[in-house]
């Protein structure tokens, strides 16, 4: 499925900022590929609005870096090399263990219960027989998210989420690409650790398996050529 049939269809609004919207969650729940390019009138049509707010929401995202303008000026999903996932894969286990740690702290009940009811959402599809990867990724997304804003810090929330942005193409790789590593349980596995820490109200045992799911997706994804390679003997 594209990019443009993943939309949703717009009535008259603040557009452009209603499309830039639509745009973010698509990267940031991995439902756009690095490298996949975008045709403003294609995007356009699929919301239903001319390709003026389709191309001030481009322009924004191109500014954030989510998006780029290629020599030949195709618009296109980024691609990642591997010393920039490793960047910003150390800085998301610094900034996303510390939420993690603070909603260990800071969650209530009510908030602790959404958050355990995505894990067994997401524990549902990873049991069946053949799991949806494209709703493994959403899950995935809205349990870290949950965690996140049960965190309550407003400008680590953003931080975060101008991360996800950059990574959210590339992140979920392990989720896409099929039995082999659906089968390793390997997410699940720090799922139940990060879900079971925030209930017990542990915030250092949070914060480990937050990173430890952060850091074991990375060694995946960079252990299978999944990104750029010209720079894959950096340091």
């Amino acid at each position: 499925m594209t990019a443009s049939e993943l939309l949703t269809p717009l009535k008259r609004q603040t557009l452009s900022v209603v499309v830039y919207e639509q745009f973010k969650e698509l990267l940031i729940s991995g439902r756009m590929m690095p490298g996949e390019q975008i045709s403003l009138r294609n995007m356009a049509d699929a919301l239903g609005v001319s390709v003026m707010p389709v191309r001030e929401a481009v322009q924004r995202l191109t500014a954030e870096q989510a998006l780029e303008l290629t020599p030949n000026r195709h618009i296109r999903v980024p691609q990642m090399t591997v010393s920039q996932f490793r960047e910003i894969t150390s800085i998301r286990k610094n900034l996303e263990g510390l939420s993690a740690a603070k909603a260990a702290l800071n969650l209530n009940e009510n908030g602790t219960r959404q958050i355990v009811l995505w894990h067994e959402t997401f524990i549902e599809e990873m049991n069946k027989e053949e799991p949806d990867g494209a709703r493994l990724i959403s899950l995935n997304k809205e349990l870290h998210f949950a965690i996140y804003k049960g965190a309550d810090m407003p400008m680590m929330m953003q931080l975060i989420e101008a991360l996800w942005l950059r990574i959210g193409p590339i992140l979920n790789y392990d989720m896409r690409s099929g039995p082999t590593s659906v089968s390793r349980r390997t997410a699940l596995n720090h799922h139940v650790n990060m879900v079971e820490a925030i209930v017990r109200h542990d915030p250092d045992s949070a914060r480990l398996a937050l990173e430890a799911d952060i850091q074991s997706a990375a060694d995946f994804i960079i252990s299978v050529g999944a990104l750029v390679s010209a720079d894959k003997f950096s340091a």
